[in-house]
């Protein structure tokens, strides 16, 4: 029986009135969950009406964090958040599983195996799911209902203290009016969620929390695909203006004879062309927020009036003798050094210093250590929908490849790459079926869809790149050649001077590295795992089974 042990209770009680930050909180919720319950894998995800979102995990792949689970494509996560109990899947239940090509230490597709969920209530409220995989089946069936009651209990209250301001913001936006069309295409378009863990990304979140609630100008900066729209959809989220409209003008595209006219409205026979009075962007953005991409684009002549307009909070229709006052906040844009255009001559200091009360400064991808692989997850889970498959993965090989490269184009870039690929991947998977599996014994769509069942993203899928690109992915030399690391390094020349490694597979080339990396990480640290661990940017546990499965063994021995 897994009855759960008064030690590991008070271990979980004690944690929730600890002064944790939340990452730690969720470590130590699922480490307690792990001691009561083995398993290969455990995920916490929390729940937003129609969807699950993964927020800390063990044994799984670490691009599961950026993916988004809806529940009527995932079956098993919705019938657990439809159940007030625990919820044990038979070994061999039909239902697809969400995890499925996701375990560190399982290639492929998962076998026959042993499957529970978890939902989280707090005051009759679903919070989220607690999930548990095991590669032995039959792992959860004995345990007793009262111990999955506990766990379910404690850990639903631990999630309920890290999300209760989250909470609070959703119910109250859930209770607003649906604003204008304008602002709702702005606002809940795809993508309007900033996924990252990186210092950097942090960093850039708090600037957005601590200048959302002011009516300061802010002005973003950065280059460009690097989702400066996105940051300035979440301050006007975040902000006191939040149900009133937020209206987004692109400068670059405004017609230099028009800029006036769009951005300050006209009256019937301004000039011609002008058959009707028409609104501008300031006055539909009144007591709203305007954002003015690329502002670096506006001519010098253009500049000057939307200079007065800040400054005055006044507007005057192109034709109109008297001025209308507005209440809006600007949120201003730009891909260029703005200070060199000053210099330059290009750009209006004035309008430079009235618009960056409050600069903030976008990250480039390149800069983000770590978040590339959950921005990666996020994109193929937004295919894997597009596309109707059960499961598309990343390979781990191409995953190291997305991170040692550059992005020169960022966020766009990476998601245009891992969409354009995952088109790729699946017609290469259609092409390895076999000939006579496409005919009589597929009649139906979704005798298709199974026969693909899991589609994996590979180095292949991504051929078709620029040189540069190609350098960084193309599984050669040259791309180990090109990387500073020490142990990259080492496996290059080990590669140049050693025929007999040409023989092996990339699979093989691959564990070979991880187990050099590895072996060099825990010699540094003195056998330390868990500094060895950090120092890999893993966790503790996921290290113990990667170094399992590449049997690297560890003598301790007594001086």
């Amino acid at each position: 029986m897994n009855e759960i042990t008064t030690t590991a209770l008070i271990e979980l009680a004690t944690d929730l009135t600890a002064s944790l930050c939340v990452k730690t909180r969720y470590d130590r919720l699922l480490d307690t969950v792990r001691k009561t319950i083995p398993c290969d894998a455990v995920a916490l995800l929390s729940f937003h009406r129609d969807l699950l979102k993964p927020i800390a995990l063990q044994g799984l792949s670490r691009d599961t964090l950026g993916r988004r689970f809806l529940l009527c494509d995932h079956p098993r996560f919705e019938q657990i958040c439809q159940s007030r109990n625990a919820v044990r899947f038979a070994s061999d239940s039909e239902l697809a599983d969400p995890y499925d090509g996701l375990l560190i230490d399982r290639e492929g597709d998962l076998p026959v195996h042993a499957c529970m969920g978890l939902p989280l209530y707090f005051e009759d409220r679903l919070l989220g799911v607690l999930t548990l995989d095991s590669l032995i089946a039959g792992t959860f069936d004995d345990i007793p209902k009262r111990t999955l009651e506990i766990v379910a209990a404690l850990a639903a209250a631990s999630l309920n203290t890290a999300l209760m301001i989250e909470r609070l913001e959703q119910v109250a936006s859930h209770s607003q009016q649906v604003v204008s069309a304008l602002t709702k295409e702005a606002l809940l378009r795809d993508g309007g969620e900033l996924i990252g863990e990186s210092d950097s990304m942090k960093k850039l979140s708090r600037n957005i929390e601590i200048v959302a609630a002011s009516d300061f100008t802010v002005l973003i900066s950065g280059e460009t695909g690097v989702g400066k729209e996105l940051a300035a959809r979440m301050l006007h989220r975040h902000s006191s203006r939040s149900e009133a409209p937020l209206v987004y003008v692109n400068c670059a595209a405004l017609p230099e004879n028009l800029i006036e006219s769009e951005l300050f409205g006209h009256v019937r026979g301004a000039f011609t062309g002008a058959e009707k009075d028409r609104t501008g962007k300031f006055a539909l953005a009144d007591k709203g927020t305007l954002f003015l991409d690329e502002i670096g684009e506006l001519p010098l002549n253009a500049q000057s009036k939307l200079l007065r307009a800040l400054q005055s909070n006044e507007i005057q229709p192109v034709g109109q003798d008297s001025v209308k006052q507005v209440n809006v906040r600007v949120v201003a844009a730009t891909n260029r050094d703005l200070p060199a255009e000053v210099a330059a001559g290009r750009f209006r200091a004035d309008l430079y210093h009235r618009l960056s009360a409050f600069p903030i400064a976008m990250p480039s991808l390149r800069e983000r250590h770590g978040d590339v692989p959950l921005l990666a997850g996020y994109f193929a889970e937004q295919m894997r929908r597009k596309l109707g498959l059960s499961q598309l993965k990343i390979s781990s090989i191409l995953l190291v490849a997305f991170e040692r490269y550059s992005w020169p184009g960022n966020v766009r870039e990476l998601e245009h790459l891992v969409n354009r690929s995952a088109l790729k991947a699946k017609a290469r998977r259609f092409e390895s079926l076999p000939a006579n599996a496409i005919g009589s014994d597929f009649q139906s769509a979704e005798d298709e869809r199974k026969s693909v069942n899991m589609v994996v993203i590979d180095i292949e899928d991504c051929s078709e790149l620029s040189n540069e690109m190609g350098l960084h992915l193309a599984p050669s030399l040259q791309s180990f050649e090109s990387c500073p690391d020490d142990v990259s390094s080492e496996l290059y020349k080990a590669t140049a001077e050693n025929d007999e490694l040409d023989s092996l597979s990339l699979k093989q080339l691959t564990d070979q590295f991880q187990r050099q990396r590895i072996i060099k990480a825990i010699e540094k640290n003195q056998g330390n795992w868990a500094k060895a661990a950090r120092s890999l940017q893993l966790d503790r546990a996921n290290l113990s089974r990667l170094a399992k499965r590449l049997d690297i063994k560890v003598i301790k021995t007594l001086s």
